[in-house]
């Protein structure tokens, strides 16, 4: 579904990316791991469109999108949930959701996606007309997934969601992804969190220094001495 070939991206004149090379299959979840200032975020980033590549191939379901500005590859079906989930916080949860669906071809699923974002988080039903900013951590980082579903992704990128939510909502985030790669959903998820990762993702890539440094099934990972080379730098 997914082929990322000899990627390279950076900011200013440093190069981030280093020739990364990955795949992600239709049906499967991916995991990306690696410490902060790997090339996480930078790699997903171009991934949606938000930055652009300097080399290497970007190709989706046989489309070569490595050019493509980020509307298009949202219409094509790659969504992702940012980093600090970038909600509107003046604007209500179903607001926010709504948002999620004014793609063109989102706009024929929308009230259908929404009645299937409440069932997988009934708080977000509960609380649809509360300012999304006076909500907790874990019920934004809800309503960030819920936006992406909302336009009937085809893969659902999710950047770090776990990232300074307590162990309940990262439990309950963790199960709906569980949930959607279940119901046929393909996902591929950036995290820091190794032993997480790795016990929800069927395969995970390594990435260190901008490179990709080690591949595999997630179980097998976490006690292979390599990863604590290339993951912890021992």
């Amino acid at each position: 579904m997914l082929e990322v070939t000899e990627l390279r991206a950076g900011y200013g004149t440093a190069d981030v990316l280093k020739g990364v090379t990955l795949e992600v299959r239709r049906g499967e979840f991916v995991a990306l791991l690696g410490a902060n200032n790997a090339g996480k975020s930078t790699l997903i980033n171009c991934l949606s469109g938000t930055l652009t590549a300097r080399g290497g191939r970007i190709v989706f379901d046989g489309v070569d999108l490595t050019d493509y500005p980020s509307h298009r590859i949202v219409e094509l079906g790659i969504h992702q949930v940012p980093e600090g989930r970038q909600l509107f916080a003046q604007m209500t949860v179903l607001e926010n959701l709504l948002l999620g669906g004014v793609g063109r071809n989102a706009k024929l699923k929308k009230k259908q996606k929404l009645e299937f974002v409440f069932d997988l988080f009934p708080r977000l039903a509960e609380r649809r007309k509360q300012v999304a900013g006076t909500l907790s951590g874990g019920e934004q980082q809800m309503v960030a997934i819920g936006r992406a579903l909302v336009g009937d992704p085809r893969l659902l990128m999710l950047d770090e969601p776990s990232h300074g939510l307590s162990p309940l909502y990262v439990q309950i985030i963790f199960k709906a992804m569980d949930d959607l790669h279940r119901e046929g959903l393909t996902i591929l998820l950036v995290e820091q969190n190794l032993k997480l990762a790795t016990a929800h993702a069927s395969r995970c890539y390594i990435i260190e220094r901008g490179e990709i440094a080690l591949s595999g099934v997630g179980s097998d990972l976490v006690d292979d001495p390599r990863v604590r080379r290339a993951y912890l730098g021992l």
